[in-house]
């Protein structure tokens, strides 16, 4: 096997030239010149005349035909002989199957496997016959840490400092893989692997997830290279009715008290390892698997709840003393570790009223069961690959975590999304709200966002310092990983301590089947590798760390590592307390932080500040980092935190007047109409029947949205601001059978500030409501606009048992101006 770089076929940048275009090059015999640079050292690399590239006059670029047939052709078949196609192989022999397994918002100290209260069957099992890491680091945040995943860079050189939500123009938080950071789906599937995602993506910018795309950056985009993807485009989705994407179509799940969406993430992986196994047995696969799981919202069955039922009625703080003690005995931290104290900022148990109890204790119930039945799940597909006789040469990493532990439920939310709009709230609030949908009963059901409290993810965290979104300490960026690969890995029980990143398992791949990642893929020049292989990690634990310099950064939090040492500050941004950030990133002066030193050599847990005993090694620190982030396009340090200060410059479509008609469903909320945070005008015109019934429009979902709908005849608008407050107006008359013209009227005078809504029918009002305070980023991250029907989470209780309530009569259309 050829250590050459592989080089693909050459696609067009701009536009592909028509047909017209084509059919003039051939009649012309345009002359194909091969691009400088071009030429595959490795001869068995028949596709070598794929990377070549011919440009039209118009700049397009067109592949060279194939390279003429070893067949001779004579005037008739006696004169003629056939040779056979050439084989197309360019893996070693036995190149594995390579199966990606990574869970999300869970943290170090949750797994039973290294010590934690959480049953973690498949996680344990495969670490019984693998290796595991107690110092392997993700980017402390969603999108980033899945961006630098698949294409081995650092988060910001691919265009994602931040979530794709929140994206900015500068060129290190667009939100955009660039085309210069080939994917691993788009490098070994040029290789010959059969790929496939599952689960959660959120690597594609927010305003290009409509049926109208632009597809490019979609998982099986020419952007990224998946061969198929089953899962959700969003950073988050309900486990229960999840808006679900397969390939670039729209799929609704079943209305199934059965359903839950990691269960269905499962099934879908295991049919597709069956066709895969059935079609092409002869190629290896690579299927990325990401639950939604534990990202919030937490929502599981009641019985996989209950199974954790009083085992947390401790609290966090106790909860964390124990797990320290567990994770030490096992070996899996470093016997000198210290377990660092609580953040002075974070609630201690003791200080939660005992009223409260219950209510935080189910919260991580509900959590617990959530994170063991997704590890449940990752459990059928290693079975399924054992049935399948794939399992001894197939490559396993679970990455427990893409973050740690998730402390945006704050204070425990039954609407974890006020935390990201900065919606104050109290707790008298959230109860008042939960007693209408049920009490405790409805925690984990499709009618809460329900999230936990700060203190159980600082608990998840043991023994280190934050949570996520903390890039300064390894509460927000160390997640344990578990590598089995039965044929090429010996099972040792001893933990890896080498300082590892998520960059470093595209380039792992790329050494275990020998070949160097591609100098260019599609036409684009690439960029250089960040991470360093893990491979000489396998066979030895103590084998020296070669990895030598890391740096860190989210949200202004940030950090660097080099040989052992490891400088950071904690930044403007607090993730228990969202609401009180906004004053502290409003006042931030990055240049005045105040930064923390630590030897990693004898200090695992961050828990020994050496900063004022070692001022020159900060000093070194510090001027290191700055020089990564300036070549890694990390400036300006921060920019994460913008649209906390700015929510009107979130990504958001260009349009300000639209005309929608029946037609119209599943356009996802940041590229609908922004109808709950700006003033707006919106004309329907329907045929009402007699006693019409059915959603006229909606936006959003049960945990936040607005919908204007036919109830029996009447006329009703509600604004549901995020389950603790809903406002509702309802027309005192039913509506007469025809065709009319209903106009709502909103006004708002700026992002968070009430609203007056007024409803019109022919010109005439029939009802008006005053919504005290509006929602000013966005209601949901995954729900939809929609017309005639509220596809899936619905946005009011009066529909809830009826949904999808659909509208029964016809709708002409619905014009939309946003003012």
């Amino acid at each position: 096997m050829s250590d050459a770089p592989l080089v693909e076929k050459a696609e067009p940048t701009e536009a592909r030239p028509n047909k017209t275009n084509r059919r003039k090059m051939l009649l012309a015999g345009t002359a194909l010149v091969f691009a400088a640079g071009l030429c595959l050292a490795a001869p068995q690399f028949a596709f070598a005349q794929a990377s070549a590239n011919a440009r039209t006059s118009d700049g397009s670029i067109l592949p060279f035909p194939p390279k003429p047939s070893a067949s001779v052709a004579g005037a008739t078949l006696q004169e003629s002989k056939l040779m056979p196609f050439p084989a197309d192989n360019r893996l070693p022999k036995d190149a594995p199957n390579i199966l990606i397994i990574m869970l999300d918002d869970v943290g170090f100290g949750l797994p039973d496997t290294f010590g934690g209260p959480i049953h973690t069957p498949t996680f344990t099992r495969l670490a019984n016959g693998g290796i595991g890491y107690n110092t392997f680091h993700t980017t402390s945040i969603c999108s980033p840490t899945r961006a630098s995943l698949l294409t081995g860079r650092n988060h910001q050189r691919v265009g994602s400092g931040t979530i794709a939500e929140r994206a900015v123009n500068w060129d290190g938080y667009t939100g955009r893989i660039p085309r210069t950071s080939a994917t691993i789906a788009k490098v070994l599937g040029n290789y010959g692997y059969k790929t496939g995602a599952f689960g959660k993506w959120h690597n594609t910018p927010a305003t290009e997830t409509t049926a109208m795309g632009p597809f490019t950056l979609w998982p099986t985009g020419e952007g990224i290279g998946f061969d198929y993807f089953y899962g959700f485009l969003a950073g988050e989705t309900s486990q229960w009715e999840p808006r679900l994407t397969e390939n670039f179509n729209a799929v609704e799940p079943p209305h199934d008290e059965k359903y839950h969406l990691s269960e269905d993430l499962a099934d879908k992986a295991i049919s597709w390892l069956r066709k895969y196994r059935a079609y092409t047995p002869d190629k290896p696969f690579l299927m990325y698997w990401a639950p939604g799981a534990a990202h919030g919202p937490h929502h599981i069955f009641k019985e996989w709840a209950d199974k954790y039922k009083g085992k947390f009625d401790q609290g966090w703080d106790a909860l964390r003393e124990a797990t320290f003690k567990r994770q030490k005995e096992l070996g899996w931290i470093p016997a000198n570790t210290k377990l660092t104290p609580r953040d002075p900022s974070m609630a201690g148990w003791d200080s939660i009223p005992a009223p409260q109890r219950e209510f935080q204790t189910r919260l991580m119930e509900i959590f617990a069961g959530f994170t063991e039945h997704a590890d449940v799940q990752a459990g059928k597909i290693i079975d399924e690959l054992e049935r399948l006789g794939l399992r001894d040469n197939t490559l396993v990493f679970y990455i427990f975590g893409d973050n740690g532990s998730s402390a945006e439920g704050q204070h425990g939310t039954i609407s974890e999304l006020l935390a990201q709009n900065n919606i104050p709230n109290t707790m008298e609030q959230q109860f008042a709200a939960l007693k209408e949908l049920g009490g405790l009963d409805a925690l984990g059901t499709a009618k809460t966002d329900n999230m936990y409290h700060a203190g159980w993810a600082w608990a998840g965290s043991t023994p280190l310092r934050s949570t996520k979104l903390v890039a300064a300490h390894f509460g927000g960026t160390r997640n344990p990983l578990v590598i089995s690969w039965p044929k090429g890995i010996k099972p040792d029980k001893m933990p890896r301590t080498q300082f590892h990143h998520v960059n470093d398992i595209a380039p792992t791949l790329y050494d275990v089947l020998g070949i160097k990642p591609p100098k260019m893929v599609d036409g684009f020049v690439q960029d250089p590798i960040d991470g360093v292989s893990m491979k000489y990690t396998f066979a030895s634990a103590k084998a020296p760390g070669q990895k030598r310099t890391q740096y860190f950064d989210n949200n202004g939090s940030r950090g660097v590592y080099h040989d052992g040492w490891f400088a950071s500050t904690f930044g403007p941004f607090v993730p228990w307390d969202t609401p009180g950030s906004v004053e502290r990133v409003n006042k931030w002066d990055a240049n005045k932080d105040v930064w923390e030193l630590y030897d990693l050599r004898n200090d695992f847990s961050q828990a020994d500040d050496l900063a004022a005993r070692n001022p020159k090694k900060l000093a070194e620190m510090k001027a290191l980092f700055l020089k990564e982030a300036k070549a890694n396009k990390a400036f300006p340090i921060g920019a994460g935190n913008w649209l906390r200060l700015h929510p009107g410059d979130r990504v958001k479509t260009p349009y300000s007047s639209w005309q929608f008609d029946a037609s119209t469903v599943r356009m996802p909320e940041f590229t609908a109409p922004g109808l709950g945070r700006v003033s707006n005008h919106v004309t329907v015109e329907a045929q009402i029947g007699e006693n019409a019934t059915g959603v006229l429009y909606a936006l959003g979902g049960f945990s936040g949205g607005l919908t204007l709908f036919m109830d029996k005849g009447e006329l009703v608008y509600e604004y549901n601001m995020m389950e603790i407050e809903r406002y509702t107006v309802r027309s005192k008359d039913k509506i007469a059978p025809g065709k009319r013209k209903i106009e709502i009227d909103t006004a708002i005078a700026k992002p968070g500030a009430p609203a007056e809504v007024v409803l019109k029918v022919d010109g005439g009002e029939v009802g008006r409501v005053t919504v005290r305070r509006t929602v000013p980023a966005a209601f949901t991250a995954s729900e939809s606009f929609d017309v005639g029907i509220d596809l899936g989470s619905p946005v009011s209780p009066v529909y809830f048992d009826r949904r999808p309530f659909k509208f029964d009569g016809k709708i002409e259309k619905v014009v939309v101006t946003v003012k």
